[in-house]
């Protein structure tokens, strides 16, 4: 059985998801609502925000911080699972201390590297590995469910990660918070990203849901997208 996915992003009115002014607290009080169990950040995500950060990149570490929390079962925080099947984070450390997650699980496949498994036991992170030259995203959210009872889950991330859960077939919502902002210059990263993803005809029918306009004139919108699409 897998779990309810809900893609939420905010964009600006041009499609970009980055170089405006987001309103991250409207973002994050409209991502509460679905009471997730699990947050999916793709390692991209996690990268970009060591670039924005960079004492991210190489925090002190710290045994304590290695010990999974002894509540974390009956914790109600989402725990938060990052997808990294080429091992790139290295911020495990400082990811744990974040507030708002009950602990850490990192998604990889076959073709990670052994040394960055070893690295992640000898940090006390849990890890599945579903899928041979890439992470088997079906498999690895059946996974999330049977493993941690996951049964909502957020996907928190870029184009490349959102493009792979489209395909797959494994949205059940779409949600965007769009701004009244033309973010213009270089192209920039999008919603949906499937050229990066390997994917370059991927689309995706969307059913209406529902649109509200909020403060700030930022405009709300939320579809269902069809599901059980024909995986590669």
């Amino acid at each position: 059985m897998l779990p309810k996915v809900i893609l939420h992003t905010a964009t600006s009115l041009d499609g970009r998801i980055t170089n405006f002014p987001a309103d991250l607290e409207l973002y994050y009080t409209l991502a509460a609502q679905w009471n997730p169990d699990a947050v999916l950040f793709g390692s991209e995500t996690v990268l970009a925000a060591v670039r924005e950060d960079p004492s991210l990149e190489v925090p002190p570490e710290h045994e304590e911080i290695f010990t999974p929390p002894a509540d974390a079962k009956t914790d109600p925080r989402p725990l938060l699972v990052i997808a990294d099947s080429r091992g790139r984070v290295r911020c495990w450390d400082a990811i744990r201390k974040w507030p708002y997650m009950r602990d850490v699980l990192a998604l990889c496949s076959s073709a990670t590297p052994q040394e960055y498994l070893d690295y992640l036991k000898e940090r006390r992170i849990g890890v599945i590995i579903a899928g041979e030259d890439h992470i088997d995203m079906r498999a690895a959210l059946e996974a999330l469910r049977e493993q941690h009872n996951v049964k909502v889950m957020r996907a928190d991330s870029g184009g490349t990660l959102n493009s792979v859960l489209l395909h797959a077939g494994l949205v059940d919502e779409v949600s965007v918070l769009i701004h009244p902002f033309i973010a213009g210059g270089k192209a920039a990263p999008t919603l949906c990203d499937p050229l990066n993803a390997g994917i370059p005809g991927l689309q995706v029918p969307l059913t209406h849901k529902s649109t509200k306009v909020l403060a700030n004139g930022i405009v709300w919108s939320r579809y269902t997208a069809q599901k059980n699409r024909e995986r590669p």
